[in-house]
């Protein structure tokens, strides 16, 4: 009998442990404010989201999630409804996020607002109005991921019908290397050429200054003497005409006194038939 009372004991301590431990749970985990409900209907994935995960509106913990199923004025969306303190300053510009906490990778709704419309969102619990859901820090970097990812195969394939554009050019490369060649070895040989013209003009002008340098020292100065000759006797001449048109008999007689005519003193007659007179 003794330890049946005993384990009758045992037992009643343990109930009496699980109801004080259900009714601190009770009294911990109840709501001590008033709430009103809002709805969240996105297409976007809500992994890592569950019922009676918490919200917070800039951090600060405000309510938690109430329900998550399917929008039945949208096919195919998720309908996630939350309940938030009455003070919550809910806008028409507040948003929500889902942001993931810690290591766990438990979600969480993040509200926020962007102040660009002041006026409250007016609470209906019949029928709660709805806030949208943005993308959050893990979509945008999986969206802008997603871009730079088509902006690379972009380039890739902009480089591969470049490629393909400069495949004709790059055929004719080896044209274009033996005509540059032959375009090398012509210029060589017009280069010789004016090379060897460029010697005999050398040569040229050095006999044209052989030539000049012997008309300056041999030729001009007997054209000189040629032309002071010329001069001397250009002079007589002159004398000689002169000498003439005074005297024209001087061209028979020559230069001496001229012979008396009749008449004249010391004019003897000349006796051409041989007879003495």
């Amino acid at each position: 009998m003794e330890n049946k009372a005993h384990a009758l004991a045992a037992g009643t301590f343990v109930l009496a442990l699980l109801a004080l431990l259900l009714a601190m749970t009770v009294w911990l985990t109840r709501d001590s404010g008033e709430r009103h409900f809002y709805d969240i209907s996105t297409a976007q994935a809500i992994s890592g989201l569950q019922a009676q995960a918490g919200v917070r509106f800039r951090g600060v913990p405000v309510g938690k999630v109430e329900s998550i199923g399917f929008d039945p004025e949208a096919k195919g969306q998720v309908l996630v409804r939350i309940s938030v303190d009455v003070n919550t300053p809910i806008t028409r510009s507040t948003f929500a996020t889902i942001t993931a906490q810690g290591v766990t990778g438990l979600g969480f709704i993040q509200l926020d607002d962007d102040a660009s419309q002041a006026a409250l969102l007016v609470a209906n619990d019949a029928n709660p109005p709805r806030i949208p859901l943005r993308p959050g820090l893990v979509d945008q970097l999986m969206q802008q991921s997603a871009m730079i990812l088509g902006q690379i195969g972009a380039a890739a394939g902009s480089v591969n019908e470049l490629a393909k554009a400069l495949r004709p050019t790059l055929a004719t490369l080896p044209a274009l290397s033996r005509q540059s060649s032959q375009t090398l070895q012509s210029l060589q040989t017009t280069a010789g050429d004016i090379s060897v013209a460029a010697t005999q003009m050398g040569k040229a002008s050095t006999s044209l200054a052989r030539t000049v340098d012997t008309v300056g020292t041999a030729t001009l100065p007997k054209l000189g003497e040629v032309a002071d000759e010329t001069r001397l006797t250009m002079r007589q001449l002159r004398r000689t005409v002169g000498v003439i048109e005074d005297n024209p008999q001087a061209f028979i007689f020559g230069r001496g006194a001229p012979v008396p005519g009749p008449g004249e003193a010391g004019f003897k007659a000349v006796n051409t038939t041989g007879v003495q007179p």
